[in-house]
């Protein structure tokens, strides 16, 4: 059984990831990751190719790593947008959205020019992603950590609790 990490950008899903395989000595899987190694760079991908063609690439991605077996399994903030990408992963193994605030967010991604459905008024598009993401991170999810205030063992703690 795979352990998927969903959440908006900035919520921690690669740290975490990085600390639950090796506490459960797993293999971990970035869908991100996965993408910049074949394809190059998220915002070279969004700025010559547009965003379809990156969730495209994002899917297979999805595929790849959903046919994984006792894998730690980091998701792009927009693999939700797709239903394909949701059901391949929750046959794959149990869901866990890792639900940040905006406020939260926006500390997290103060100064960062990497993330491409960020550029511009940071605020307004966190909040736009937040209100369409969060119902569809909730609805896939089979557990939620709330990770404010938690530091990213912290959050791999309760994981491992709701794992047990």
């Amino acid at each position: 059984m795979n352990i998927i990490l969903m959440g908006m950008p900035a919520s921690g899903k690669t740290t975490v990831a990085g600390i639950l395989c090796k506490a459960l000595g797993a293999e971990l899987v970035d869908t991100d990751a996965l993408v910049v190694e074949k394809h190059g760079e998220i915002n070279k991908i969004f700025e010559k190719f547009g965003e379809e063609r990156f969730r495209d690439l994002e899917s297979a991605a999805v595929e790849y790593a959903s046919n994984k077996q006792d894998a730690v399994i980091s998701t792009g903030g927009g693999c939700v947008l797709r239903k394909e990408n949701v059901e391949r992963l929750q046959k794959s193994g149990k869901i866990i959205f890792l639900r940040t605030s905006l406020n939260e967010l926006l500390k997290r991604t103060e100064g960062d020019g990497a993330r491409p459905l960020l550029k511009g008024e940071r605020e307004e598009r966190l909040k736009s992603l937040l209100a369409a993401r969060t119902p569809l991170y909730e609805s896939a999810a089979d557990f939620t950590v709330d990770t404010d205030g938690l530091t990213p063992k912290g959050i791999v703690n309760k994981i491992t609790e709701f794992l047990k």
